[in-house]
Formats: C-alpha cells, structure tokens, sequence
C-alpha cells in the first residue's frame, strides 16, 4: 500500500511568546493582577421617553379585515382574556356590536373604586 498524499487537517501551531490580548496587563508594581478605574460618568445612549402619557393604555383590540370581494373577518382580544374570531358580513357586524358592549362591562375598564371601600 502507498502513503495517503492528502495533506494534514490541521496545521501545526507554533507557540506564541508575545503578550496576549486577552490577558490583563500587570499593574504597575508587577503582580498580575489588572487594574481598576474610578467610575466616570459616561452619557446614556437611552434616553428618557419624552412622551409623557396621561395614564392611559390599550387593552382592547378590534381588528377588522374586510378585503374587496372576499369574506370578511374580525377579532376581537382584550387583556382580560376575551379572544373571539368570526368570519362573514353579519357574523362581522355581530362581534364589532359585542365589542363595544365588552368595552363598557370589561373588569379591567371598570371603576375599582368602590369595590375596595
């Protein structure tokens, strides 16, 4: 049988003596161990929102797809777990009239109030 004439997968590695970057510098009196800044302050770049909002926030959704000559769908999702899917023009105009009904009598809309007193 001959020798393989393939070359070696793996190239030999010669050591390296010089510094390396990944290790730390040594401090100036000589040990190894790295040296450590005083913090500065450095600017952030998040900045603060600037939108400063009345308090209010989303938790319902009505979501009404009605495509040109094709059936039309609506969903209807809120926080409180409410997720109702209906397809079809009176089934569609159903659900947008359900919909506003829920906003009015949501829990999570509703005044807290007078449940705690």
């Amino acid at each position: 049988m001959t020798a393989s004439r393939n070359p070696p997968l793996k190239s030999v590695q010669t050591p390296n003596t010089g510094p390396s970057i990944a290790e730390p510098t040594p401090a100036a009196s000589g040990s190894g161990a790295p040296k450590v800044v005083g913090r500065q302050a450095v600017p952030s770049a998040v900045r603060a929102d600037q939108q400063t909002g009345d308090g209010r926030y989303p938790i319902a959704w009505l979501t009404i797809t009605a495509p040109r000559g094709a059936v039309p769908t609506v969903t209807s999702v809120c926080a409180c777990g409410r997720s109702l899917f209906v397809a079809g023009q009176r089934k569609a105009l159903a659900l947008i009239t359900d919909h506003s009904d829920h906003r009015a009598r949501c829990p999570l809309r509703t005044d807290q109030e007078g449940i705690a007193a």
